[in-house]
C-alpha cells in the first residue's frame, strides 16, 4: 500500500542547531498569522528577536502573545507595505528595539479567486501593489540600511508556484508573484556583492487556522486533500518555517537567487490522460459572462 512522503517531525523540533539565530534579528510582513507566523516561530526558537508587520492591529496583538509564549523577544508593528514611507517606520522600530533586521522575510501579499473579464482595475491594483509593490519596497528598505552600515543580510520573498505556470483564476496573483520570483533573481545578483542573499520560498498546500474563505471552501469540498498530493499529504506549517531558517542560515550562505517550492513536488503533477477543462467562472459558480 502507498504510504507517501514521511510526517514531519513534531513541532517545536529544531532543523539547525539552537541559538543558530542568537543575536540575530528577523523581519517577517504578514506575520501575523497562517504561514509568516509560522515561519517567525521557526526563527524565534533558534534564538532571533522578531519583528512582526502586519496590516491588522488584531493580528499583531495574537501574533505577539503567541510568539513571546515560545520564548522570543517580540516587536509588533502596523505597517501597509504599499506604503514606503511606513515601511521605513518599521525598520525604525526594529533598530530602535533590537537593532538593524539580519533577515527580511516578504511573506505579506493579497489574493482573492476571481475571473479575468471581472476583475476591476482596484482588485488587479491592490493585488499587484501589496504583492509586488510591497515587496519591493521593503526589500529596497533592507537593503539600503545595510549598504550604508556595510553589514551582510538575508531576503526571503514568498511566491507561488503559477509563478512559473501561470494561475487560472488568480490573474492579478500570480502575475505579482511571478513579479516577485524575477526580483528574486534580480536582486540576488545586484545585491551579493555586498553580501546580502536573495532566495524564494514556496508554499504548497499547508493547511492552518487562517486560511482564507476560499481556500477553506475548496478543501470543504473535497474528499482528502491527502490524496490529492503526489506525497499523499499535505504539508505542516513549520515545514516551511524550517525551510525560511535553513535559506537565511550560516549553512546557506552561497545559496542565492534560488527560489525553493516546498510542496511535496504537487506543482510538477501531470496525468497521463488530461482531464476534462472546466472553466473558471464555473469552477466560482458564476453564470456567463454579460458585461
Amino acid at each position: 500500500m502507498n504510504s507517501g512522503l514521511p510526517a514531519p517531525p513534531p513541532e517545536g523540533t529544531g532543523a539547525l542547531p539552537p541559538g543558530t539565530y542568537d543575536g540575530s534579528v528577523v523581519l517577517v510582513t504578514g506575520g501575523g498569522t497562517g504561514l509568516g507566523k509560522a515561519i517567525a516561530a521557526e526563527f524565534g526558537r533558534l534564538g532571533a528577536d522578531l519583528v512582526v508587520a502586519s496590516r491588522k492591529a488584531e493580528h499583531l496583538k495574537s501574533a505577539e502573545e503567541g510568539l513571546a509564549a515560545a520564548g522570543a523577544r517580540v516587536l509588533a508593528v502596523p505597517c501597509d507595505i504599499r506604503e514606503p514611507e511606513r515601511i521605513a517606520e518599521v525598520f525604525d522600530a526594529a533598530e530602535e528595539a533590537f537593532g538593524l533586521p539580519d533577515v527580511l522575510v516578504n511573506n505579506a501579499a493579497a489574493n482573492f479567486p476571481v475571473p479575468a473579464e471581472d476583475m476591476s482595475p482596484n482588485a488587479w491594483r491592490s493585488v499587484v501593489d501589496i504583492t509586488l509593490n510591497g515587496t519591493y519596497f521593503t526589500a529596497r528598505e533592507f537593503a539600503r540600511r545595510h549598504l550604508a552600515a556595510r553589514t551582510t543580510g538575508s531576503i526571503i520573498n514568498v511566491g507561488a508556484s503559477y509563478a512559473w505556470t501561470g494561475g487560472p483564476g488568480y490573474a492579478h496573483s500570480a502575475a505579482a508573484k511571478a513579479g516577485v520570483k524575477n526580483l528574486v533573481e534580480t536582486l540576488a545578483v545586484e545585491w551579493g556583492p555586498y553580501g546580502i542573499q536573495v532566495n524564494g520560498l514556496v508554499p504548497g498546500l499547508m493547511p492552518h487556522e487562517d486560511m482564507t474563505a476560499d481556500i477553506r471552501a475548496n478543501l470543504d469540498r473535497v474528499r482528502s486533500a491527502n490524496a490529492r498530493q503526489p506525497a499523499l499529504r499535505v504539508g505542516a506549517p513549520r515545514e516551511l518555517g524550517w525551510a525560511a531558517t535553513f535559506l537565511a542560515s550560516p549553512y546557506a550562505r552561497f545559496i542565492s537567487g534560488h527560489t525553493l517550492v516546498v510542496d511535496g513536488a504537487n506543482w510538477q503533477r501531470r496525468d497521463l490522460v488530461t482531464p476534462e477543462v472546466t472553466p473558471i467562472r464555473e469552477q466560482l459558480g458564476r453564470g456567463p459572462y454579460d458585461g
